[in-house]
């Protein structure tokens, strides 16, 4: 052992074949040298074996310090100068790190403003007038229409011109036109029977006179407003009543627009006009009286083809041809329908005649007749009709006989018109009942025609 303590540089361990200190008496294998003494002061850690393991700890204790210090997380990098992308766009970004294992990360680029379009040229719309600065147009336009015994509607669509409905005018040739306070006449210049409307040429109209502008019945949309204006009942001139376009419909050639506006007797003729102020139809007829809110206009395109000088050629007004629709009809009713018409036509031309005969009658008689049969007519000189029926007497102004043979040709040649019109109309089937009503609305009534 003095051997082993002599070798200041170290001993084997005969256990693990380990070089062991000289100072160290035991091997870190465990083995200890039997009988060696430690020299005093000696500091050694051979008695001491957990003390070997302290510096392994503090090394522990410094790299557990550094890991938890070091910042894994990796800084973005500033991302490299792009090109504009679309808005909103995401784009992928590889931000390497040394050991080019950092994850792929989404980075949003912020996107560069695009210069904004100049905005697109607007087309701005007329807005509609108020129905109460429309009405306020439309009415000095309209005009309360005295042909006869008939009385309607036209309006004004030039400052000399005047539209309506043939049947306001009936047959007569000139009529009487109240617009306002201001009155004129007018002659009849244009009828289509088929189209049912009438053009009439104003004497010394007025050279302010308002007037309305034509539509298209091409523009008009069912569930549009529209208002009717017209002398309801024949004496309640500028009424003014609102619907809308219910429908347009075909009624034989002619083109009729179905309206719930109401149009009541003395309405025909006038017009029918949209919310931009222009006549689309003239107001012509109404379903009957058990129908509510179901009338027409005749479309305004007819108007425009007569100023063309087209006409509707049907055989029927648009009113036989509406009520052939609404009926259902036999060929016989139609036809029935068809000679009334044209009955009432020929009764109308007659009444012109008659009402000639009326003046030249009044003037004379009381100078040249003495007695005169009492006729079973409406016109006093039917009493020519009558053998004997009338007593001449002289007369200082006047040849009386030379008047009354010209009366009498006269008359002989009205009643050979009407006694031709009335077997006409009962060739087409006309009841004798209807017949005399319709001489009766004309004034013919006489007798003799049913003989």
């Amino acid at each position: 052992m003095d051997t082993a303590r002599s070798e200041a540089a170290g001993w084997d361990c005969p256990a693990c074949d380990r070089r062991v200190p000289g100072r160290i008496r035991a091997c870190r294998c465990g083995f200890e040298q039997p009988g060696a003494d430690v020299p005093p002061g000696d500091d050694s850690n051979g008695s001491r074996p957990w003390a070997v393991g302290l510096p392994l700890l503090g090394v522990g204790l410094v790299l557990g310090a550094a890991l938890a210090l070091y910042p894994w997380q990796t800084a973005p990098a500033a991302a490299p100068t792009a090109s504009p992308v679309p808005p909103a766009a995401s784009v992928t970004v590889h931000v390497p790190d040394a050991a080019e294992s950092a994850p792929v990360e989404t980075a949003t680029v912020a996107e560069e403003p695009k210069p904004e379009p100049p905005p697109s040229p607007t087309v701005e719309q007329p807005e509609a007038p108020r129905l109460e600065d429309l009405v306020s147009r439309v009415v000095p336009a309209v005009a309360f229409i005295q042909a006869g015994q008939n009385r309607g509607t036209g309006f004004f669509i030039a400052r000399d011109k005047v539209l309506t409905n043939a049947h306001v005018v009936g047959g007569q040739g000139s009529v009487r036109l109240q617009v306002g306070d201001a009155s004129y006449s007018a002659r009849v210049v244009n009828t289509s029977t088929g189209s049912d409307l009438a053009v009439l040429q104003v004497y010394n109209s007025n050279p302010a006179q308002p007037v309305l502008t034509l539509g298209s019945v091409s523009g008009a949309r069912v569930g549009e407003e529209v208002i009717a204006v017209g002398s309801a009942l024949g004496v309640l001139s500028n009424t003014v009543t609102r619907g809308i376009v219910s429908a347009v419909r075909k009624a034989g050639a002619v083109t009729l627009i179905q309206t719930d506006a109401a149009i009541n007797p003395g309405n025909s003729g006038g017009p029918l006009v949209n919310r931009a102020g222009q006549v689309i139809g003239i107001n012509s007829l109404r379903a009957g009286q058990q129908a509510e809110g179901v009338a027409f206009a005749v479309a305004i395109d007819h108007a425009t083809q007569l100023l063309n000088g087209e006409r509707v050629t049907d055989t029927q007004t648009p009113l036989g041809s509406l009520t052939q629709i609404l009926d259902g009809r036999s060929d016989g009713d139609q036809q029935r329908a068809r000679g009334e018409q044209e009955y009432g036509r020929l009764l109308e031309a007659a009444a012109r005649a008659a009402a000639e005969l009326d003046s030249l009658w009044t003037r004379y008689a009381p100078g040249c007749v003495v007695t005169a049969a009492t006729a079973a007519g409406d016109r006093p000189w039917f009493a020519v009709y009558t053998a004997g029926g009338v007593r001449l007497g002289t007369s200082s102004t006047v040849d009386c006989t030379q008047w009354y043979d010209a009366m009498k040709t006269r008359a002989d040649s009205f009643r050979g018109e009407v006694e031709k019109a009335a077997e006409l109309a009962r060739q087409r089937g006309v009841f004798p009942g209807t017949a005399r009503d319709l001489r009766r609305r004309y004034r013919l009534q006489w007798s003799g025609w049913d003989r």
